[in-house]
């Protein structure tokens, strides 16, 4: 990519963060799309979030990655083609690439570019000799990976359960993108956080540290300073809520007082007691996920889960 090539990127990027900042602010219920959680700042706090004493998914999986990584790395096959979606800082890519037999080239995908360049040099460090291509992106989204990108041997790797982000057109959508980037014959390994009790699953997401507060409210902060936004950060809270209708953790932000912001020219009144809704985060049956995996294309090969059925990391074939 070059420096032109880069800025314009980062123009439409801010277009589109615009947009949906303002589209979302207007509904009765106002929203943000949780992948605008994640710029650089957003990403680092993720990654203190990972290592919570609450936050159970990143510790589970991790365990199930490297207890199955022989399994899944011969799912994946020699000399594989490896696609992450929402890489992050790449922890767990090393265990699934340390088990991989002679990889040809992982293309990790992220929507922070720098943050992504970052975990890109730390895995050329530690796998010398292995061909990573970073994409910069939005993986809701359509998007092209490198033109000369082997077609043969290609899987797809998307840990962390970020699937339940998505609403359940979104995530069909996803599904059916991956299913058109790996192929037919093409692997693909994901993890699934499952449904267990509430009370475990709030405190997932109100950590008593504060830090998943600070990582949802940066949401706010970003806007003031990319938008022009005008929010005082002393009138909204973070709060977890479940919504057992759609099995979903919510993450909303809490205004206290009756306030008013300006994004830019626009101006949005705040009641107090209204929220803004950032983020969703589904807890799976995996039974009733290997219907929807098949539906977008997907047979589901194999399921590694830890012993108390918290966390299920499941491997799908293209057919």
């Amino acid at each position: 990519m070059t420096a032109v090539d880069a800025m314009a990127d980062g123009l439409g990027q801010r277009e589109a963060f615009r947009a949906d900042v303002l589209e979302g602010l207007s509904k009765p219920q106002k929203t943000l799309p949780s992948r605008w959680l994640y710029d650089d700042f957003g990403s680092q706090l993720f990654e203190r979030i990972t290592g919570l004493p609450e936050y159970y998914p990143t510790r589970t999986e991790t365990r199930i990655l490297s207890d199955h990584a022989g399994e899944i790395g011969a799912f994946f096959g020699e000399k594989a083609v490896l696609i992450e979606y929402g890489a992050g800082s790449g922890l767990k890519t090393e265990i699934v690439l340390g088990a991989l037999d002679d990889p040809a080239c992982y293309v990790p995908m992220d929507i922070a570019g720098d943050f992504l360049e970052q975990s890109a040099d730390r895995l050329r460090e530690t796998f010398p000799g292995l061909l990573v291509r970073p994409v910069t992106g939005d993986f809701t989204t359509d998007f092209d990976l490198p033109e000369d990108l082997a077609s043969e041997g290609r899987g797809a790797f998307f840990p962390g359960s970020t699937l339940g982000n998505l609403g359940p057109t979104q995530a069909q959508a996803f599904l059916r993108r991956v299913r058109g980037h790996v192929g037919e014959g093409g692997g693909f390994v994901l993890g699934l956080d499952r449904k267990k009790d509430v009370s475990r699953l709030l405190a997932a997401y109100d950590d008593a540290q504060g830090v998943t507060a600070a990582f949802n409210l940066n949401i706010l902060t970003r806007i003031n300073r990319e938008l022009g936004g005008t929010f005082d950060l002393r009138a909204f809270e973070h709060e977890a809520r479940w919504n057992e209708e759609a099995a979903a953790v919510e993450m909303h932000i809490l205004c206290t007082a009756e306030t008013r912001v300006a994004v830019g020219d626009e101006t949005f009144s705040f009641a107090a007691g209204e929220t803004i809704h950032t983020e969703s985060s589904r807890k799976y049956d995996l039974g009733a996920f290997a219907q929807t995996a098949r539906a977008a294309g997907w047979t589901l090969e194999a399921i590694w889960s830890d012993a108390e059925e918290l966390f299920g990391v499941l491997a799908l074939r293209a057919h």
